[in-house]
């Protein structure tokens, strides 16, 4: 699996096709901002839902949380499940929220 930095993932973003957008976090952390287009799919979820994606395993996965620590271990299982471009935000929307857009709430 891949880490990047929130400027990393910028930058990213900024030139390369859009990949999927996953954000793990429980539905009251979302108040805080959420990337725009990422898909919101609560980490004890993924598992029910992962087969709306099963299709797209050779497609690129930015995998977010509030840390990193949840996406990580989400990015772990889908390796394991055969998806083969995943991305984990290292930092999460916290780093993000501090290096990217300060108009989001650090928490």
């Amino acid at each position: 699996m891949k880490q990047m930095t929130a400027a990393q993932l910028r930058d990213y973003l900024a030139t390369n096709e859009v990949p999927t957008l996953i954000d793990v976090r429980e539905a009251h952390e979302l108040v805080h901002g959420m990337l725009e287009g990422a898909i919101h799919i609560p980490m004890q979820t993924v598992p029910a839902k992962i087969a709306d994606f099963d299709q797209n395993k050779s497609k690129t996965v930015v995998l977010i949380c509030r840390s990193g620590k949840r996406s990580d271990q989400v990015g772990q299982y889908l390796e394991q499940l055969g998806f083969s471009d995943v991305i984990n935000l290292v930092g999460g929307m916290n780093a993000w929220a501090s290096d990217i857009d300060t108009s989001m709430t650090v928490y």
